[in-house]
């Protein structure tokens, strides 16, 4: 954990501080930076808990480490071990477990014959039995029987000394300051064969397996300290008689390796442990009945020159163990795989913890900065491919290179960023979509509304210069009109006209700006872009000129007083955007020289006794559409040049109705020389 501190303080402190401040002088969006600090602070979390060694990660991992097993597939093993089984052929015809010791003696005579190199027991002969002297003469005889210690681990009990055990420990520690950091696997007692076999057998090793919390046995204790002594596993020993490493040659380098002469490293944990190399599941060995040997019926080659483990495969002896390959697989074919993988120096390897938070953080480090760019369906692409990513270079590594990467944190890491940053982006979609709708809902259709929300880029909220049509409507006489008649009555028709005309607007699909007691602004071109935004205010304009006609007929069929009503039209430049208090009260508006234009030139329709004048910025707006046809029976003449209030330089009028449908559309230009100057509003 030292380590691991001095890791997180120094390399995992610089990498961050290095993310935010290369988010802080990014110049990105605010949602992009907000997206980058949750990835960062998810990435940091999973960090944490990979370093802890949190137990549900821990859990996954060894579960995607059984899952690169199962589709790696089986592999042939070496020829030189094989498997005598104590099956339930063999139980059926030799008798009840346990058997004698006679039929053992036999049956290690009958390997001996066959010329067996190794004998393997995987048997506790651990109480005395009247043909143990039997048993221990062909032990002796053969010499090449190995035999199993058994540790046990109760915190209670006391370390009983054994005499004549340390021949077998470890004979060669270096760099044992290593345990000082990391205590190898302490055993409190020992469970050993009966003496007479000791002193017969050619080696002792333990037979303990340790599974991992799920209950999958996937390391091999190499090395188990018992009363100051670290003695080797069975397996680790018969590997190495068969290939000729005496005991004195077997060295263990302390959290580090087992080497076993020059030739051999086998890597281990800081525990002594070393992943087991399974070469498939259950009978991926060869498998001889005992039965079928004491009888004659195997063939000698079968077992010359072999490695036989003698153990139970029967399920009613349940020496079964759960592992990567096959949730009941015999305890010897554990072993089995754990000498032929020394034999044929194929060993696995975890990666270091150095080396998994390189790799974590550097694949969420680039995970980050790509998603943040991305919109859903990107972002689910990236997330995918990274996924089939990280999980093809773990199994490769774990194939060819034998390598065991962690792979389930910053696999989890990349779908938990994909999660939130998808979960944000959608809350701060749809905030931005009720943002839109209550700020448009009031001034455009329900179709550009939508349209809005689909393409969000299409509204800046902040002021931008855009050319537009605006439209100004008042109410001709209006303050006399109010004197002149009862409230009640002057609001109702009021909003009878304002409802009509809000209706002519929204079909021509104008942004209705707002309303100004009885006057009307609205605009196009603005917020979604409408190249014809002239012909709309034009045709918008003689839509309402007609709705009031219908309108005024109504009002005096029904006895109420008409109102009339003037339209100025402009087109040009203006600044439009959110304007007013921020957070208090904001308008999506126009402003500009050309809005107060259209403002005074519908103060001039009753100067010239107009309904309609729209100036010439937007006559040449929509001449062209007029050309081609795609404007008919339309009337435009112009009255004269003004100069309005607070202009400098004079603006053609033109009177605007409409002709009968047949009719062609006429457009006459001013003729009045003169140019006159209004003041007023």
């Amino acid at each position: 954990m030292a380590f691991s501190g001095k890791l997180k303080n120094n390399f995992l402190g610089k990498v961050f501080l290095s993310a935010l401040s290369i988010l802080s002088i990014r110049k990105t969006t605010r949602r992009n930076r907000i997206n980058a600090v949750i990835g960062l602070g998810l990435t940091l979390l999973i960090t944490c808990l990979m370093v802890l060694e949190w137990s549900p990660l821990e859990n996954l991992e060894d579960k995607l480490l059984d899952y690169r097993f199962k589709i790696r597939g089986p592999q042939k093993p070496p020829d030189q071990v094989v498997i005598a089984a104590i099956d339930d052929k063999s139980i059926d015809r030799l008798g009840r477990w346990p058997w004698s010791r006679e039929v053992l003696a036999r049956l290690i005579e009958r390997l001996g014959r066959a010329g067996a190199e190794l004998i393997f027991l995987d048997i506790i002969l651990s109480e005395e039995e009247k043909n143990d002297p039997l048993l221990a003469k062909i032990i002796g005889q053969e010499g090449n029987v190995i035999l199993p210690l058994v540790f046990e681990f109760d915190p209670d009990s006391k370390t009983i000394p054994t005499e004549n055990l340390s021949q077998w420990a470890f004979r060669t520690i270096q760099k044992p300051e290593g345990f000082k950091r990391y205590h190898p696997i302490t055993a409190r007692k020992v469970l050993i064969p009966v003496p007479a076999l000791i002193r017969e057998a050619m080696a002792l090793g333990h037979i303990n397996m340790f599974p991992d919390q799920d209950g999958t046995v996937r390391w091999e204790a190499l090395a188990i300290e018992y009363n100051g002594f670290l003695f080797p596993s069975i397996d680790l020993i018969t590997a190495a008689l068969f290939l000729g490493v005496p005991p004195q040659k077997i060295t263990l380098v302390a959290a580090e390796t087992v080497q076993m002469g020059k030739k051999r490293k086998i890597p281990t944990d800081p525990y002594g442990r070393s992943l087991i190399h399974y070469y498939g599941p259950e009978k991926t060995f060869p498998h001889y009945a005992i039965s079928a040997i004491l009888d004659g019926s195997v063939p000698a080659k079968a077992l010359e020159g072999k490695i036989v483990l003698v153990g139970a495969t029967a399920i009613g002896i349940y020496d079964l163990r759960v592992t990567p390959f096959s949730p009941a697989m015999p305890g010897v074919e554990k072993h089995a795989n754990v000498i032929a993988s020394i034999l044929e120096n194929k060993f696995l390897s975890k990666a270091p913890l150095a080396v998994n938070l390189i790799f974590m953080i550097s694949v969420s480090l680039l995970f980050i900065f790509l998603i943040i760019h991305l919109k859903a369906a990107g972002a689910a692409a990236l997330t995918g491919g990274s996924l089939l990513l990280l999980l093809g270079s773990g199994y490769l590594l774990f194939v060819r290179a034998g390598l065991w990467i962690h792979i389930a944190s910053p696999s989890l890491n990349l779908l938990f960023i994909f999660i939130a940053v998808t979960a944000y982006n959608y809350a701060a979609e749809e905030r931005y979509a009720r943002r839109i709708r209550s700020l448009f809902s009031s001034y455009v259709t329900e179709r550009v509304v939508t349209e809005l929300i689909k393409h969000p880029e299409l509204a800046r909220l902040g002021g931008e210069r855009r050319e537009v049509t605006v439209l100004f409507s008042d109410v001709r006489g209006f303050t006399s009109f109010s004197e002149k008649h009862a409230p009640e009555e002057v609001v109702a028709i009021l909003n009878e006209y304002l409802e009509a005309m809000t209706e002519v607007i929204f079909r021509w699909e104008g942004t209705l700006d707002k309303f100004i007691g009885d006057a009307i602004l609205a605009f196009w071109g603005a917020p979604l872009p409408q190249p014809n935004h002239a012909e709309l205010g034009v045709r918008c304009a003689l839509h309402m000129a007609k709705r009031l006609k219908e309108l005024q007929e109504k009002w005096q069929a029904e006895g109420k007083p008409i109102l009339d009503a003037g339209v100025g039209i402009n087109t040009g430049e203006v600044l439009v955007g959110n304007i007013g208090a921020v957070g208090k009260k904001m308008d999506y508006t126009v402003i500009g020289d050309h809005v107060n234009l259209g403002s005074r030139v519908e103060s001039l329709t009753r100067k010239f006794n107009a309904h309609i004048l729209i100036t010439e910025y937007t006559l040449n707006k929509i001449i062209p559409e007029i050309e081609r046809g795609k404007i008919g029976h339309l009337s435009s003449k112009g009255i004269q040049k003004v100069i309005v209030k607070g202009k400098k330089f004079p603006v053609g009028i033109y009177d605007l109705s409409s002709l009968a449908p047949e009719s062609a559309c006429q457009v006459i230009e001013c003729t009045v020389d003169e140019v006159a100057a209004f003041d007023e509003k």
